[in-house]
């Protein structure tokens, strides 16, 4: 088997819940100029939204929702391959020969599931435990050489290159699948709650005060940069200030990630000021940012039956890559049909 793989990436999001400032600029924005360089897909992970409790009829919604977003935010559907996960099966195949390959001991030790699950271990669905596994297939269904996640996610992309490793070693096909390289870039990668500046900006916090929805309009992306918890002191002159001030921190970063300009740079221009002084500047380049999204949003999910003809394209597509992988995996495992 050839050690050389061809560049491509693949990621993806969870329809739990409304996207989020942290999601644009965590992911799907560097996913546009990953395009432009890289053969790329990108999935709607519905089958990873099914580890913890869900609605049937809010999935699906949610499902096509993020699709909408991914491609509302620049994503294209002629370049990218972009589909929900379930539409191939080849996923969930390839996660059960995996579990096959994985051992518990890894399992263990990935940290995201002590997170969600904390207490109530016992508690949890079989699938929250090995979600890890389903991204490795994800990830390597495709061969992909490059995935690009926040840094909470490093751990299970490792994950991903010790399966890869053992199912090369195990059956003796050197190069058969490669060992992915995780891709983590930009100022705000790792968006954090505008209530808590120790926290990531998450879908599941139940304060809604606490993170910019793509949805969002204009006056309610202004009130809640407005409500965002500051310190009582003016902003500060130098990075070094920045040390123990997460809510300094946090809006500078997206501010000089919207801006494309390093956090020094922005201290340069509001270093001394009030909050208040970002905060109204930070409010007005979100919603020029946003806005457009948010429309186009709303353009393509109010043809869903478009939408759902481009995911089916993209399912196609998706199939296309995986299909001679899997019969390859098949054959290599010896249930080959």
């Amino acid at each position: 088997m050839s050690s050389e793989h061809s560049p491509l990436v693949f990621s993806g999001m969870q329809p739990t819940g409304n996207l989020h400032l942290g999601n644009y600029l965590g992911a799907m924005r560097n996913w546009l100029k990953l395009q432009s360089s890289y053969r790329c897909v990108y999935c709607v992970v519905d089958l990873h939204a099914m580890t913890m409790d869900f609605d049937p009829q809010q999935l699906a919604k949610a499902s096509r929702e993020v699709a909408a977003a991914y491609i509302a935010s620049g994503v294209d559907p002629q370049r990218s391959v972009i589909f929900v996960q379930s539409g191939n099966s080849d996923h969930a195949e390839l996660a059960w020969i995996f579990n096959c390959v994985a051992r518990v001991g890894w399992l263990n030790r990935m940290t995201q599931f002590k997170d969600k699950a904390g207490k109530n271990s016992e508690k949890m669905s079989v699938g929250l435990y090995t979600y890890p596994v389903l991204m490795a297939a994800d990830i390597l269904g495709y061969r992909a050489t490059h995935v690009p996640v926040g840094d909470d996610q490093k751990q299970h992309v490792e994950l991903a290159r010790d399966i890869a490793q053992k199912f090369n070693n195990d059956f003796a096909v050197p190069g058969f699948f490669p060992l992915p390289e995780p891709i983590i870039t930009g100022p705000a990668t790792r968006v954090m709650s505008l209530r808590d500046g120790k926290a990531k900006m998450s879908k599941s916090d139940p304060s809604d005060y606490s993170r910019i929805n793509l949805t969002d309009d204009a006056d309610t992306i202004a009130l809640k940069f407005r409500k965002a918890k500051t310190d009582p002191h003016p902003l500060p002159g130098s990075e070094a200030e920045l040390e123990g001030r997460p809510e300094a921190a946090n809006l500078i970063a997206i501010y000089a990630a919207f801006q494309e300009k390093s956090r020094q740079a922005v201290i340069d221009e509001f270093g001394g000021a009030q909050f208040s002084t970002l905060k109204n500047a930070l409010a007005d380049l979100v919603v020029a940012k946003l806005s457009p999204i948010a429309d186009e949003m709303r353009r393509l999910l109010g043809d869903q039956a478009e939408l759902d003809r481009q995911l089916r394209e993209g399912a196609n597509r998706a199939r296309e890559i995986s299909g001679p992988i899997m019969d390859e995996v098949r054959r290599v495992v010896g249930i080959g049909r």
